[in-house]
């Protein structure tokens, strides 16, 4: 066992995790800094089966986050051996744990308490997400080599690139059509952050894999391989089970293995599936980039930190000096 060292940001371990760092700070977000009571007028509108299903899409990404937070980021930072890359993996828990909570006051924003925990009961219980949980866990707690440690770096960019997807599938569809806003407005913060935490944790992943020998790196090909098809079957039979109350299944699907083929280009990988058209609502929605619903009351992902702060002095008021 190595001796914890200190960590020396003023030599970097390599070109890019400070900018990982950076950007994972500029990206901190809190689930009260959104309106959510915004949302009550428009849960009403929906029917009870739609409230069903929105209410499981959001128990089955408490789930993931879970899994992450706990697991996933603390058992890889510990096997990483750069101080800096251990830092940039502990933000990236701790923001898993907000994701979690955020969803959480969703629930509490919308219904009772008693309606909420039936919600997790059902996650807790739900064979697909156990089953998932199950496979991406054992990669987790079984990091021996660096061949174990790639495969769990795996299995955390196919939870983090793919499978929060399809719970993120129906947030996005509604309040592309201008429902639900600020619930949607978290759900982009989220997908924010993953799509940072899917793209460092698959450029490790293919650190790891260049180092290792030919006859290692075939052998994980196949496993890779195998996870995809193991990963993929257990999703679409949650999918199927999900979202055909609402006839949902198939577009969500097709979303599925478009989320599944960009976690394998974050892991430097080819694509697995053929390109399919999908919805170009949810498809605007997964664009992170800046959208705020109004100037004055949300936050939004695209909230901007104000940085180099100057104090007014009493010159800024002298307008005839100025124009003088």
């Amino acid at each position: 066992m190595t001796n914890l060292k200190a960590v020396n940001w003023n030599r970097p371990d390599d070109e890019y995790t400070e900018d990982f760092l950076n950007q994972n700070f500029m990206q901190i977000w809190r689930e009260h800094e959104i309106p959510l009571d915004d949302d009550k007028m428009s849960w009403i509108t929906l029917s009870p089966t739609e409230q069903d299903v929105y209410k499981k899409v959001l128990g089955g990404l408490t789930f993931l986050d879970t899994e992450q937070g706990a697991e996933g980021m603390p058992l890889i930072m510990q096997r990483v051996e750069s101080p800096q890359r251990k830092a940039v993996l502990g933000i990236m828990g701790a923001m898993e744990h907000i994701h979690a909570k955020s969803y959480s006051s969703i629930f509490a924003t919308l219904v009772s308490a008693e309606e909420s925990d039936k919600v997790f009961e059902w996650a807790d219980s739900n064979p697909f997400i156990q089953r998932k949980g199950t496979i991406i866990s054992g990669y987790y707690r079984n990091i021996q080599s660096p061949e174990s440690l790639y495969m769990a770096m795996v299995a955390s960019v196919f939870l983090e690139s793919a499978l929060f997807y399809s719970g993120f599938y129906y947030p996005l569809l509604l309040a592309g059509h201008g429902k639900m806003t600020a619930s949607g407005e978290i759900i982009d913060l989220i997908m924010r952050d993953e799509a940072v935490h899917g793209q460092y944790i698959g450029t490790l992943a293919r650190e790891v894999y260049g180092e290792l020998s030919h006859e290692s790196q075939a052998a994980l090909d196949r496993e890779v391989e195998t996870l995809l098809r193991r990963l993929y079957d257990n999703e679409a039979g949650y999918t199927v089970d999900l979202y055909a109350p609402i006839g949902l299944e198939e577009d969500v699907l097709r979303f599925l293995r478009y989320n599944f083929n960009r976690a394998l280009m974050n892991l430097g990988r080819p694509t697995h599936f053929p390109d399919e058209e999908i919805n170009p609502v949810v498809l605007n929605g997964i664009d992170t980039s800046t959208k705020i619903h109004d100037f004055f009351s949300k936050k939004g992902n695209g909230y901007q930190k104000a940085v180099n702060i100057v104090p007014l002095t009493d010159a800024d008021f002298c307008v005839e000096e100025a124009i003088n």
